[in-house]
């Protein structure tokens, strides 16, 4: 994992009466590697999921509730990449196979996190790992 896989894009919030249009991706952006399926995922307060690694499916996440704080590591390196995304930073982030990640809920009560991704989900395309399998501190909000 270099700087240059995980790729953070600054996205677009429209001011309308009565509520702001979000935009997540559009099909001629760099990221978009093609459309698999689009789902969402709750995430509770200081809850945590981690760790998984997409064997082929590359994300696009999206915060577009609360705010979430992802962790990406790098098992040749042993570091850690972090991005905190959501209202207050409203962005995306473009993940491609082969990285570790987990993600912490950190807006209460729960937040919501949209994964835009390339193939459909596949049970046996992704690894898992137990949350202490990886040395990461997660620090309580």
């Amino acid at each position: 994992m270099t700087k240059k896989d995980i790729i953070v894009t600054p996205l677009k919030e429209i001011e309308t009466p009565g509520g702001n249009v979000l935009h997540a991706i559009k099909s001629v952006e760099a990221t978009f590697k093609g459309l698999g399926e689009v789902y969402f995922s709750w995430i509770e307060f200081n809850f945590i999921k981690a760790w998984k690694r997409h064997n082929r499916m590359f994300m696009n996440l999206v915060v577009p509730v609360g705010n979430v704080k992802f962790v990406f590591f790098n098992e040749s390196t042993n570091e850690f990449r972090v991005e905190t995304i959501g209202e207050k930073n409203y962005c995306r982030i473009s993940v491609p196979p082969g990285i570790w990640f987990g993600f912490q809920g950190i807006d209460s009560p729960k937040s919501l996190v949209v994964n835009i991704s390339d193939i459909l989900h596949e049970p046996t395309e992704s690894d898992r790992l137990d949350l202490k399998s990886i040395n990461y501190y997660w620090e309580s909000f």
